[in-house]
């Protein structure tokens, strides 16, 4: 059987899962649409909350981006896991003890304003929608290559899917999705992890693999850092980069993490305030068993990448050549992805090999001249692709691959699914109901969201076909507008009876829109590509990229609150007393849809 029809099975296999689960759950009421009936048991929602996510970004992208910067890049690890015990120890059970539907009905209550209601959904809306860019874009690489078609046939194929099961399905659908899913990216994650550490280690746990000796007794990281730094890349396990911007990066992903609404639903499907800390706690124990397995999967993948493409013993040995590329069996896997557009490489000296190099390095532009190079000629390696082909890379068997195909798009369609879903309650539940039609009926407002969820598809499918970065990249600006605008609304929300109605407004105003300006003048207007001012290796202020900015963003948006608030009308007396009762985490009221 061909690797093409093993992929088909195992990608369709897991579809007819998810389509046939979400037939299942359907959603007949608003309460199941948008909460699951609040009956999810916590270990259940921990599931759910984890393959939610662990989107493209986590299963795809990741590990790619950590494998080709080494240390530097582990801020992803830091930040995003960071943000889940915010999450559980300061937001969870008193969002679940206010007993609503989405954050933005909390937010439209706690503030007494309709306008605190709407900007929170526009700031929700902005938020999710860059998110589900990120999705749709590692969607379109999963499909592309398993489909073996062009990444934007991939991408379109994708979003027919996602709008099939998460349309109808909503929460109840979408939790129960959620679990399946989890199972199966976990699963295709670990394997192939497995598999290449008792390759290079010995050692059948990745993680221990990471620290462990390889076959000639050197410690896999020391050999990886004296290969790279050969090639003249930077010390794998070193700091290079900016202290202050990783900070800030790391910040930014923690509470854009504990401000994400497609996460903070989930804590309002459970049925008890304490189940919604539980929840997060196992949350954390599902994502764990991805998280310490991301950095082996880059380091391994980096390593065995850098041997294919030097394998007789590195720049003295000779590079591979375009003969082996072309007859060997080990190399097919490049013109498969290469198929994609996601990977190329080009013969410019004429030597008959393709020599990868850091052409920027000095050191390397000496050697390099010497040798009569003209450039690295491994031309294109979308960070992308990394894990989906790193089962192919270290030569696993066929099912592997396929497992592996079904785990990727697991992860991108789940999280997409929990981010179409926050969009279309925010727009029917909380922009229709609450502030444009309250008399509209239970029927009309599940089609508005159905609609609503539709068109946030269409939008993240035209925009993901021209993302503003990798898949992970792009879900950093997303937690970065979500840590400017909604988690500070949240915070002082929960513990601060001084913040008004008008601060609230102004503070989310304020960190959107600085947040948003400062993004799209390095990422370009609108994600046009072209428009930018300037870029991530120029930041306009001093060393903050725009993936760091949220944070700053928050700041502002804490300032502003404050200071607006301590020049206004204070907070009536009833709602300096519903929020001394909010953060009473015991019991819990039913669910209020008004």
């Amino acid at each position: 059987m061909d690797q093409f029809t093993i992929n088909l099975l195992f990608v369709g296999a897991s579809f007819a899962l998810y389509i046939g689960i979400a037939i299942w759950a359907r959603a007949g009421s608003t309460s199941e649409f948008y909460a699951a009936g609040r009956g999810v048991h916590p270990v259940t929602n921990g599931m759910a909350t984890a393959a939610d996510w662990m989107s493209a970004a986590s299963f795809i992208s990741m590990a790619g981006l950590i494998a080709f910067t080494g240390y530097d890049n582990s801020t992803f690890l830091m930040g995003w896991t960071g943000g889940y015990v915010l999450l559980a120890l300061l937001l969870a059970p008193y969002l679940r003890k206010f007993g609503k539907f989405t954050v933005s009905e909390f937010i439209g209550d706690r503030f007494y304003s309709q306008t605190a209601r709407i900007v929170a959904v526009i700031c929700l809306i902005v938020a999710s929608v860059t998110y589900v860019i990120g999705q749709m874009t590692g969607v379109g690489v999963a499909f592309g290559r398993f489909l073996e078609v062009s990444n934007t046939t991939g991408l379109l194929i994708g979003a027919g899917v996602v709008f099939a099961y998460a349309v109808f399905g909503g929460m109840k659908g979408v939790t129960y999705t959620q679990v399946a899913q989890y199972c199966v990216l976990i699963t295709a994650y670990t394997i192939p992890a497995i598999f290449i550490s008792l390759q290079l280690t010995g050692t059948p746990i990745p993680a221990l693999g990471l620290f462990g000796d390889t076959a000639s007794g050197v410690p896999l990281l020391t050999k990886l850092d004296g290969i790279v730094t050969e090639l003249g890349f930077n010390e794998y396990t070193a700091h290079h980069s900016n202290t202050l911007n990783m900070v800030l990066f790391t910040l930014s992903l923690m509470i854009g993490t504990a401000g994400l609404p497609h996460v903070i639903m989930r804590f309002f499907t459970v049925p008890k305030v304490s189940d919604a800390r539980w929840s997060a706690g196992w949350a954390l124990v599902f994502i764990a068993l991805l998280y310490l397995t991301a950095p082996a999967v880059g380091a391994m993948a980096r390593l065995n990448i850098t041997d294919m493409m030097w394998p007789n013993g590195g720049i003295e040995g000779g590079a591979v050549t375009v003969e082996q590329i072309d007859n060997d069996a080990r190399y097919d896997w490049m013109a498969t992805w290469q198929k994609t557009g996601l990977l190329d490489w080009e013969d410019k000296n004429g030597d008959g090999k393709i020599q990868y190099y850091n052409d920027k390095s000095e050191s390397m532009q000496a050697i390099a001249e010497q040798k009569g190079w003209v450039g690295n000629e491994l031309t294109k390696f979308n960070r992308d692709i990394l894990v989906l082909a790193n089962p192919e890379i270290a030569n696993l068997p066929g099912w592997v691959i396929g497992l592996v195909a079904a785990g990727g798009l697991a992860a991108a369609l789940s999280t997409a699914a929990g981010l179409l879903l926050a969009i279309s309650s925010a727009v029917s539940h909380d922009l229709i109901k609450g502030a444009i039609n309250p008399q509209i009926s239970e029927k009309g407002e599940l089609l508005s969201a159905r609609i609503a969820m539709a068109v946030a598809i269409a939008v993240a499918t035209w925009l993901g076909l021209n993302p503003p970065g990798f898949a992970a990249q792009t879900v950093a600006l997303a937690f970065g507008l979500a840590a400017a605008s909604i988690f500070p609304a949240l915070m002082m929300g929960i513990f601060s009876t001084r913040i008004n109605n008008t601060g609230a407004v102004a503070g989310m105003m304020a960190g959107l829109v600085v947040t948003l300006v400062y993004i799209f003048l390095h990422k370009g207007w609108l994600f046009i590509p072209g428009t930018n001012s300037f870029t991530d290796a120029d930041p306009l202020l001093g060393p903050i990229q725009s993936t760091s900015f949220g944070a700053v963003g928050a700041m502002v948006n804490f300032a502003v609150a404050y200071v607006v608030a301590g020049m206004t009308k204070e907070t009536p007396q009833e709602i300096k007393e519903l929020v001394e009762s909010v953060r009473i985490p015991r019991g819990a009221g039913a669910a209020q849809n008004k």
